[in-house]
Protein backbone atom coordinates (compact mmCIF):
# COMPACT_ATOMS: atom_id res chain seq x y z
CA UNK A 1 0.00 0.00 0.00
CA UNK A 2 1.01 3.40 -0.54
CA UNK A 3 -1.17 6.56 -0.96
CA UNK A 4 -0.02 10.02 -1.75
CA UNK A 5 -0.80 13.56 -2.13
CA UNK A 6 0.43 15.62 -3.69
CA UNK A 7 -0.10 19.61 -3.95
CA UNK A 8 -3.54 19.19 -2.61
CA UNK A 9 -6.72 21.46 -1.53
CA UNK A 10 -10.06 20.28 -0.46
CA UNK A 11 -13.30 21.59 -0.08
CA UNK A 12 -15.68 20.63 3.17
CA UNK A 13 -19.04 21.87 2.07
CA UNK A 14 -17.35 25.16 1.69
CA UNK A 15 -17.17 25.45 5.53
CA UNK A 16 -13.35 24.29 5.81
CA UNK A 17 -10.66 23.65 3.00
CA UNK A 18 -7.36 22.18 3.27
CA UNK A 19 -4.66 23.38 1.84
CA UNK A 20 -1.21 22.54 0.05
CA UNK A 21 -0.96 18.99 1.57
CA UNK A 22 1.62 16.74 0.39
CA UNK A 23 1.58 13.78 2.26
CA UNK A 24 2.97 10.31 1.64
CA UNK A 25 1.76 6.96 3.57
CA UNK A 26 3.78 3.82 2.96
CA UNK A 27 3.19 0.46 3.59
CA UNK A 28 4.01 -0.28 7.29
CA UNK A 29 3.70 2.83 8.10
CA UNK A 30 1.16 4.12 11.24
CA UNK A 31 1.07 7.87 11.42
CA UNK A 32 -0.55 9.95 14.41
CA UNK A 33 -2.16 13.67 12.97
CA UNK A 34 -2.27 15.75 15.77
CA UNK A 35 -2.29 20.07 16.22
CA UNK A 36 -4.75 22.69 17.55
CA UNK A 37 -8.08 22.66 17.35
CA UNK A 38 -9.40 23.80 13.97
CA UNK A 39 -6.08 23.09 12.30
CA UNK A 40 -7.73 20.37 9.70
CA UNK A 41 -6.30 17.41 11.28
CA UNK A 42 -9.85 15.76 11.33
CA UNK A 43 -10.15 16.68 7.84
CA UNK A 44 -6.48 15.42 6.63
CA UNK A 45 -7.58 11.72 7.65
CA UNK A 46 -11.05 11.98 6.73
CA UNK A 47 -9.64 12.53 2.62
CA UNK A 48 -8.35 9.09 3.42
CA UNK A 49 -11.70 7.78 3.35
CA UNK A 50 -12.70 10.05 0.60
CA UNK A 51 -14.41 12.62 2.31
CA UNK A 52 -13.60 16.26 1.42
CA UNK A 53 -14.29 17.74 -2.61
CA UNK A 54 -10.51 17.58 -4.19
CA UNK A 55 -10.49 21.08 -5.89
CA UNK A 56 -6.84 21.21 -7.02
CA UNK A 57 -3.35 18.18 -6.73
CA UNK A 58 -3.61 14.53 -7.23
CA UNK A 59 -4.06 11.44 -5.07
CA UNK A 60 -2.93 8.18 -5.80
CA UNK A 61 -3.26 4.95 -4.32
CA UNK A 62 -6.89 5.44 -1.80
CA UNK A 63 -7.65 1.97 -0.92
CA UNK A 64 -11.38 0.60 -0.78
CA UNK A 65 -11.27 -1.31 2.35
CA UNK A 66 -11.19 1.77 4.85
CA UNK A 67 -12.81 1.78 8.37
CA UNK A 68 -12.64 5.29 9.97
CA UNK A 69 -14.10 6.22 13.56
CA UNK A 70 -14.49 9.74 14.18
CA UNK A 71 -16.81 12.19 15.79
CA UNK A 72 -18.36 13.04 12.49
CA UNK A 73 -19.27 9.22 12.16
CA UNK A 74 -21.01 9.07 15.39
CA UNK A 75 -23.02 12.56 14.64
CA UNK A 76 -24.37 10.87 11.36
CA UNK A 77 -25.15 7.31 13.21
CA UNK A 78 -27.00 9.53 15.67
CA UNK A 79 -28.86 11.70 12.95
CA UNK A 80 -29.32 8.40 11.72
CA UNK A 81 -31.35 6.99 14.37
CA UNK A 82 -33.00 10.15 15.50
CA UNK A 83 -34.52 10.25 12.59
CA UNK A 84 -36.36 6.95 12.92
CA UNK A 85 -37.32 8.35 16.29
CA UNK A 86 -39.78 11.01 14.54
CA UNK A 87 -43.18 9.60 14.73
CA UNK A 88 -44.43 12.47 13.50
CA UNK A 89 -43.32 11.12 10.31
CA UNK A 90 -42.87 7.72 10.37
CA UNK A 91 -46.79 7.09 11.88
CA UNK A 92 -45.10 4.83 14.18
CA UNK A 93 -43.62 4.12 17.64
CA UNK A 94 -39.74 3.83 16.65
CA UNK A 95 -37.74 1.97 19.21
CA UNK A 96 -35.06 2.54 17.25
CA UNK A 97 -32.05 0.13 16.08
CA UNK A 98 -30.49 -1.94 18.59
CA UNK A 99 -26.72 -2.33 19.32
CA UNK A 100 -26.44 -5.62 18.33
CA UNK A 101 -28.15 -4.43 14.87
CA UNK A 102 -25.62 -1.69 14.90
CA UNK A 103 -22.44 -4.31 15.29
CA UNK A 104 -24.37 -6.73 12.73
CA UNK A 105 -24.38 -4.05 9.78
CA UNK A 106 -22.23 -4.59 6.29
CA UNK A 107 -19.44 -7.18 5.92
CA UNK A 108 -18.13 -7.89 9.34
CA UNK A 109 -16.72 -10.84 10.90
CA UNK A 110 -19.31 -11.96 13.85
CA UNK A 111 -16.04 -13.36 16.05
CA UNK A 112 -14.28 -10.54 15.80
CA UNK A 113 -17.81 -8.69 17.05
CA UNK A 114 -18.00 -11.31 19.75
CA UNK A 115 -14.27 -10.85 21.02
CA UNK A 116 -14.32 -7.10 21.31
CA UNK A 117 -17.87 -7.17 22.67
CA UNK A 118 -16.09 -9.49 25.57
CA UNK A 119 -13.37 -7.12 25.68
CA UNK A 120 -14.89 -3.68 26.05
CA UNK A 121 -17.91 -5.32 27.98
CA UNK A 122 -20.50 -4.11 26.44
CA UNK A 123 -22.94 -7.57 26.61
CA UNK A 124 -25.22 -6.12 28.98
CA UNK A 125 -26.22 -3.32 26.46
CA UNK A 126 -26.30 -5.47 22.72
CA UNK A 127 -30.24 -5.36 23.05
CA UNK A 128 -30.32 -1.94 24.28
CA UNK A 129 -31.87 0.99 21.35
CA UNK A 130 -27.94 2.76 19.62
CA UNK A 131 -29.47 5.89 20.97
CA UNK A 132 -30.33 5.16 24.60
CA UNK A 133 -26.65 4.95 24.83
CA UNK A 134 -23.74 7.50 26.52
CA UNK A 135 -21.26 9.03 24.79
CA UNK A 136 -18.73 6.75 25.93
CA UNK A 137 -20.67 3.61 25.07
CA UNK A 138 -21.23 4.86 21.76
CA UNK A 139 -18.04 5.47 20.49
CA UNK A 140 -17.30 1.61 22.05
CA UNK A 141 -19.44 0.31 19.49
CA UNK A 142 -18.37 2.48 16.30
CA UNK A 143 -14.94 1.09 17.65
CA UNK A 144 -15.82 -2.77 17.59
CA UNK A 145 -17.75 -2.15 14.23
CA UNK A 146 -14.81 -1.00 12.48
CA UNK A 147 -12.19 -3.18 13.72
CA UNK A 148 -14.90 -6.43 12.58
CA UNK A 149 -14.74 -5.05 8.99
CA UNK A 150 -10.96 -6.10 9.22
CA UNK A 151 -9.93 -3.01 6.98
CA UNK A 152 -6.44 -2.99 5.40
CA UNK A 153 -6.35 1.21 6.42
CA UNK A 154 -8.12 1.75 9.79
CA UNK A 155 -8.40 5.66 10.78
CA UNK A 156 -9.08 6.82 14.08
CA UNK A 157 -10.00 9.95 14.88
CA UNK A 158 -9.48 10.61 19.09
CA UNK A 159 -9.68 6.70 19.88
CA UNK A 160 -9.14 7.51 23.57
CA UNK A 161 -11.64 9.62 24.39
CA UNK A 162 -14.67 9.30 26.57
CA UNK A 163 -12.51 5.57 27.53
CA UNK A 164 -12.17 4.89 31.19
CA UNK A 165 -8.50 3.59 32.22
CA UNK A 166 -8.70 -0.18 31.60
CA UNK A 167 -10.62 -0.01 28.40
CA UNK A 168 -7.76 2.40 27.48
CA UNK A 169 -5.25 0.26 28.10
CA UNK A 170 -6.89 -2.62 26.24
CA UNK A 171 -7.53 -0.73 23.13
CA UNK A 172 -4.02 0.05 22.95
CA UNK A 173 -2.80 -3.30 23.73
CA UNK A 174 -5.34 -4.76 21.02
CA UNK A 175 -4.41 -1.64 18.19
CA UNK A 176 -0.42 -2.60 19.37
CA UNK A 177 -1.56 -6.40 17.99
CA UNK A 178 -3.42 -5.16 15.49
CA UNK A 179 -0.51 -2.91 14.12
CA UNK A 180 1.32 -5.86 12.64
CA UNK A 181 -1.34 -6.24 9.44
CA UNK A 182 -2.94 -3.24 9.08
CA UNK A 183 -2.52 0.26 8.39
CA UNK A 184 -3.56 2.81 11.30
CA UNK A 185 -3.57 6.58 10.74
CA UNK A 186 -5.06 8.40 13.93
CA UNK A 187 -6.19 11.88 15.04
CA UNK A 188 -4.97 12.94 18.72
CA UNK A 189 -4.58 16.10 20.54
CA UNK A 190 -2.72 15.04 23.18
CA UNK A 191 1.31 13.71 23.11
CA UNK A 192 1.06 11.38 26.35
CA UNK A 193 -1.45 9.14 24.45
CA UNK A 194 0.83 8.29 21.21
CA UNK A 195 0.83 4.73 21.58
CA UNK A 196 4.72 2.98 20.62
CA UNK A 197 4.07 1.32 17.42
CA UNK A 198 3.26 4.49 15.64
CA UNK A 199 5.98 5.33 13.25
CA UNK A 200 5.70 8.83 11.27
CA UNK A 201 4.38 11.87 13.05
CA UNK A 202 2.33 14.74 11.55
CA UNK A 203 1.64 18.17 12.97
CA UNK A 204 -0.90 20.48 11.09
CA UNK A 205 -0.98 24.29 10.91
CA UNK A 206 -3.20 26.56 9.56
CA UNK A 207 -5.09 23.84 7.59
CA UNK A 208 -1.98 22.28 6.07
CA UNK A 209 0.70 19.42 6.84
CA UNK A 210 3.13 22.00 8.18
CA UNK A 211 5.20 19.11 9.55
CA UNK A 212 6.12 15.71 9.43
CA UNK A 213 8.38 13.65 10.42
CA UNK A 214 9.83 9.66 11.20
CA UNK A 215 10.41 8.64 14.36
CA UNK A 216 13.12 7.17 13.81
CA UNK A 217 14.88 10.60 13.22
CA UNK A 218 15.22 11.36 16.64
CA UNK A 219 16.26 15.29 16.15
CA UNK A 220 13.27 15.70 14.87
CA UNK A 221 10.80 13.48 16.36
CA UNK A 222 11.97 15.03 19.64
CA UNK A 223 11.35 18.81 18.09
CA UNK A 224 7.89 18.11 16.90
CA UNK A 225 7.22 16.29 20.07
CA UNK A 226 8.00 19.11 22.31
CA UNK A 227 6.07 21.59 19.95
CA UNK A 228 2.93 19.03 21.17
CA UNK A 229 3.87 18.73 24.66
CA UNK A 230 3.89 22.99 25.04
CA UNK A 231 0.37 22.96 22.95
CA UNK A 232 -1.47 20.18 24.97
CA UNK A 233 -0.07 19.74 27.98
CA UNK A 234 -2.08 20.52 31.08
CA UNK A 235 1.18 21.85 33.05
CA UNK A 236 1.27 25.30 34.40
CA UNK A 237 4.03 27.78 34.74
CA UNK A 238 5.82 26.96 38.15
CA UNK A 239 5.63 29.15 40.93
CA UNK A 240 8.41 30.97 41.57
CA UNK A 241 11.22 30.90 45.13
CA UNK A 242 11.02 34.99 44.98
CA UNK A 243 8.71 36.90 44.44
CA UNK A 244 10.12 40.10 46.56
CA UNK A 245 10.30 42.61 43.55
CA UNK A 246 6.46 41.85 42.51
CA UNK A 247 5.85 43.04 46.24
CA UNK A 248 7.58 46.33 45.63
CA UNK A 249 5.45 47.85 42.78
CA UNK A 250 2.48 49.62 43.15
CA UNK A 251 -0.45 47.92 41.53
CA UNK A 252 -2.22 51.50 40.73
CA UNK A 253 0.96 52.58 39.13
CA UNK A 254 2.11 51.65 35.15
CA UNK A 255 4.93 49.81 34.79
CA UNK A 256 6.18 52.00 32.28
CA UNK A 257 5.69 55.51 31.18
CA UNK A 258 7.29 57.30 27.69
CA UNK A 259 6.97 60.90 27.58
CA UNK A 260 7.83 62.67 24.52
CA UNK A 261 10.81 60.37 24.45
CA UNK A 262 13.82 61.54 21.76
CA UNK A 263 17.21 59.49 20.82
CA UNK A 264 19.56 60.72 18.29
CA UNK A 265 23.33 59.72 17.59
CA UNK A 266 25.21 62.42 16.40
CA UNK A 267 23.09 64.31 13.72
CA UNK A 268 20.87 61.07 13.54
CA UNK A 269 17.25 61.14 15.11
CA UNK A 270 15.87 57.63 15.79
CA UNK A 271 13.53 58.64 18.00
CA UNK A 272 10.74 61.86 18.36
CA UNK A 273 7.86 62.47 20.16
CA UNK A 274 7.65 59.18 21.15
CA UNK A 275 5.14 58.25 23.73
CA UNK A 276 4.31 54.36 25.15
CA UNK A 277 2.20 53.27 28.78
CA UNK A 278 2.52 50.09 29.66
CA UNK A 279 0.59 48.83 32.66
CA UNK A 280 0.33 46.09 34.47
CA UNK A 281 -1.25 42.54 32.83
CA UNK A 282 -1.11 44.16 29.55
CA UNK A 283 0.84 42.00 27.07
CA UNK A 284 2.83 43.86 23.88
CA UNK A 285 4.00 43.38 21.15
CA UNK A 286 6.54 45.97 19.69
CA UNK A 287 7.39 45.60 15.58
CA UNK A 288 9.31 47.74 13.15
CA UNK A 289 11.50 47.34 10.32
CA UNK A 290 15.52 47.54 11.89
CA UNK A 291 16.75 51.23 12.46
CA UNK A 292 13.37 52.22 13.48
CA UNK A 293 14.46 52.25 17.65
CA UNK A 294 13.23 49.20 19.07
CA UNK A 295 16.61 48.56 20.39
CA UNK A 296 16.87 52.08 21.66
CA UNK A 297 13.31 51.76 23.04
CA UNK A 298 14.12 48.88 25.13
CA UNK A 299 17.42 49.82 26.56
CA UNK A 300 15.70 53.23 27.62
CA UNK A 301 13.26 50.75 29.37
CA UNK A 302 15.95 48.66 30.91
CA UNK A 303 18.28 51.56 32.10
CA UNK A 304 21.20 50.11 29.82
CA UNK A 305 20.85 53.71 27.31
CA UNK A 306 23.21 56.92 28.66
CA UNK A 307 19.88 59.17 26.72
CA UNK A 308 17.94 57.43 29.65
CA UNK A 309 18.68 60.30 31.85
CA UNK A 310 17.80 62.96 29.27
CA UNK A 311 14.62 61.39 28.67
CA UNK A 312 11.38 61.76 30.99
CA UNK A 313 10.86 58.18 31.96
CA UNK A 314 8.80 56.70 34.62
CA UNK A 315 10.15 52.58 35.17
CA UNK A 316 8.58 50.80 37.96
CA UNK A 317 8.06 53.10 40.24
CA UNK A 318 10.75 55.41 39.81
CA UNK A 319 11.22 58.58 37.62
CA UNK A 320 14.83 58.21 35.85
CA UNK A 321 17.21 60.36 37.04
CA UNK A 322 16.49 60.48 40.75
CA UNK A 323 19.36 58.38 42.08
CA UNK A 324 18.39 54.98 41.29
CA UNK A 325 20.42 52.44 40.42
CA UNK A 326 20.19 50.24 37.62
CA UNK A 327 19.83 47.15 39.03
CA UNK A 328 16.79 48.75 41.06
CA UNK A 329 15.17 48.65 37.67
CA UNK A 330 16.80 45.18 36.49
CA UNK A 331 15.20 43.62 39.50
CA UNK A 332 11.91 43.88 38.02
CA UNK A 333 12.71 43.07 34.39
CA UNK A 334 13.20 39.69 33.11
CA UNK A 335 15.13 39.62 29.35
CA UNK A 336 16.18 37.18 26.56
CA UNK A 337 17.87 38.36 23.62
CA UNK A 338 19.96 36.44 20.76
CA UNK A 339 22.31 39.06 22.25
CA UNK A 340 22.06 37.00 25.23
CA UNK A 341 22.55 33.60 24.03
CA UNK A 342 25.65 34.55 22.49
CA UNK A 343 27.12 35.22 25.50
CA UNK A 344 25.88 32.17 27.82
CA UNK A 345 28.85 29.89 26.64
CA UNK A 346 28.75 28.33 29.69
CA UNK A 347 28.90 24.60 30.28
CA UNK A 348 26.51 24.51 32.79
CA UNK A 349 23.27 21.96 33.18
CA UNK A 350 20.11 22.73 31.81
CA UNK A 351 19.06 22.47 35.70
CA UNK A 352 21.65 25.39 36.49
CA UNK A 353 20.43 27.42 33.44
CA UNK A 354 17.49 27.77 35.27
CA UNK A 355 18.13 28.67 38.45
CA UNK A 356 20.51 31.14 37.44
CA UNK A 357 17.67 33.35 36.60
CA UNK A 358 16.78 33.46 40.46
CA UNK A 359 20.42 35.73 40.72
CA UNK A 360 20.64 37.26 36.99
CA UNK A 361 24.06 35.80 36.78
CA UNK A 362 25.46 33.93 33.36
CA UNK A 363 26.24 30.78 34.75
CA UNK A 364 25.82 29.46 38.58
CA UNK A 365 27.77 30.90 41.35
CA UNK A 366 25.96 30.32 44.43
CA UNK A 367 24.10 26.62 46.07
CA UNK A 368 21.07 26.47 44.78
CA UNK A 369 18.15 25.74 47.63
CA UNK A 370 15.89 22.60 47.09
CA UNK A 371 13.08 25.16 46.59
CA UNK A 372 14.80 26.52 43.68
CA UNK A 373 16.10 23.12 42.06
CA UNK A 374 12.06 21.97 42.63
CA UNK A 375 11.15 24.71 40.75
CA UNK A 376 13.93 24.34 37.54
CA UNK A 377 13.07 20.51 37.46
CA UNK A 378 9.02 21.68 36.93
CA UNK A 379 10.22 24.05 34.18
CA UNK A 380 12.05 21.90 32.31
CA UNK A 381 8.98 18.73 32.70
CA UNK A 382 7.22 22.18 31.03
CA UNK A 383 9.51 22.13 28.23
CA UNK A 384 9.65 18.41 28.10
CA UNK A 385 13.56 17.73 28.43
CA UNK A 386 12.73 16.36 32.35
CA UNK A 387 15.05 13.74 31.17
CA UNK A 388 17.88 16.37 30.23
CA UNK A 389 18.28 18.26 33.30
CA UNK A 390 22.05 17.21 33.73
CA UNK A 391 22.66 17.88 30.07
CA UNK A 392 25.00 20.69 29.55
CA UNK A 393 23.73 23.87 28.18
CA UNK A 394 26.30 24.42 25.17
CA UNK A 395 25.39 20.67 24.09
CA UNK A 396 22.03 21.88 23.35
CA UNK A 397 20.37 22.88 19.94
CA UNK A 398 19.93 26.90 19.30
CA UNK A 399 16.16 26.58 19.57
CA UNK A 400 16.32 24.37 22.70
CA UNK A 401 18.88 26.77 24.30
CA UNK A 402 16.33 29.95 23.12
CA UNK A 403 13.80 27.98 25.47
CA UNK A 404 15.61 27.41 28.28
CA UNK A 405 16.90 30.88 28.49
CA UNK A 406 13.15 32.15 28.27
CA UNK A 407 12.44 29.47 31.24
CA UNK A 408 15.53 31.31 32.76
CA UNK A 409 14.07 34.88 32.75
CA UNK A 410 10.35 33.49 33.83
CA UNK A 411 11.96 31.94 36.46
CA UNK A 412 11.43 34.87 39.20
CA UNK A 413 7.84 35.90 38.04
CA UNK A 414 9.40 39.39 36.95
CA UNK A 415 6.85 42.27 36.71
CA UNK A 416 8.15 42.75 33.02
CA UNK A 417 9.45 40.13 30.52
CA UNK A 418 11.06 41.84 27.67
CA UNK A 419 11.51 39.02 24.82
CA UNK A 420 13.98 40.58 22.10
CA UNK A 421 13.24 38.81 18.57
CA UNK A 422 13.06 35.43 20.35
CA UNK A 423 12.42 33.93 17.08
CA UNK A 424 15.47 35.29 15.15
CA UNK A 425 17.97 32.49 14.02
CA UNK A 426 15.28 29.59 14.66
CA UNK A 427 13.98 27.25 12.00
CA UNK A 428 10.48 26.72 11.90
CA UNK A 429 9.41 24.16 14.18
CA UNK A 430 11.54 25.94 16.40
CA UNK A 431 9.93 28.96 16.27
CA UNK A 432 6.78 27.70 16.62
CA UNK A 433 8.24 25.87 20.09
CA UNK A 434 9.04 29.35 21.21
CA UNK A 435 5.47 31.04 20.20
CA UNK A 436 3.73 27.93 22.39
CA UNK A 437 5.84 29.06 25.46
CA UNK A 438 5.15 32.87 25.11
CA UNK A 439 1.14 32.00 24.66
CA UNK A 440 1.42 29.84 27.91
CA UNK A 441 3.28 32.58 29.67
CA UNK A 442 0.85 34.93 28.29
CA UNK A 443 -2.24 32.32 29.57
CA UNK A 444 -0.03 31.80 33.13
CA UNK A 445 -1.20 35.73 33.82
CA UNK A 446 2.21 36.06 35.87
CA UNK A 447 3.88 38.64 34.17
CA UNK A 448 3.81 41.23 31.44
CA UNK A 449 4.90 40.62 28.28
CA UNK A 450 6.95 42.60 25.66
CA UNK A 451 7.30 40.97 22.43
CA UNK A 452 9.88 42.41 20.23
CA UNK A 453 9.83 41.58 16.25
CA UNK A 454 9.91 42.73 12.74
CA UNK A 455 6.21 41.68 11.61
CA UNK A 456 3.40 42.87 12.94
CA UNK A 457 1.43 39.71 10.83
CA UNK A 458 3.48 37.53 13.56
CA UNK A 459 0.66 37.28 16.50
CA UNK A 460 0.47 35.43 19.28
CA UNK A 461 -2.73 34.38 21.30
CA UNK A 462 -2.61 36.39 24.49
CA UNK A 463 -1.18 39.56 22.64
CA UNK A 464 -3.75 42.05 22.51
CA UNK A 465 -1.85 45.19 22.22
CA UNK A 466 0.39 46.49 19.61
CA UNK A 467 2.65 49.37 18.74
CA UNK A 468 4.52 49.46 15.49
CA UNK A 469 7.47 51.81 14.49
CA UNK A 470 7.62 53.39 11.31
CA UNK A 471 11.54 53.59 10.18
CA UNK A 472 12.23 57.64 10.75
CA UNK A 473 15.45 58.32 11.00
CA UNK A 474 16.50 61.50 9.94
CA UNK A 475 19.36 64.27 9.84
CA UNK A 476 19.18 66.93 12.26
CA UNK A 477 19.63 70.13 10.26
Amino acid sequence: MKIQLQNCQFDFEQRFQLKDINWQIQAGQHWVITGANGSGKSALVATLAGFGDKIAGTVEGLVESVAIVSFEAQAALIERERKKDDADILDVIAVGTAVHEILAEGDVNASIVEDLVEKFALKYLLDRPFRALSTGETRKVLLIHALATEPKLLLLDEPFDGLDADTLIMLQRYLAELSHSVSIVMVLNRCDEIPQFITHLGYMRAATLAHSVARADESAYRELFQLLHLETSDLQIPPTADSSAKALLNPDQPLVVLNDIGVKYDQLKVLENFNWQIDSGQHWQLCGPNGSGKTAILSLITGDHPQCYSNDIFVFGFNRGNGESIWQIKQFIGYVSTALQWEYRVGTSLRNVIVSGFYDSIGLYSKATDKQRKIADQWLALLGMEQRADQSFNKLSFGDQRLLLIARAMVKHPPLLILDEPCLGLDDINRQLVLALIEKICAAGLCTVLYVNHHSEDTIAGIENYKNIEKNSTNID
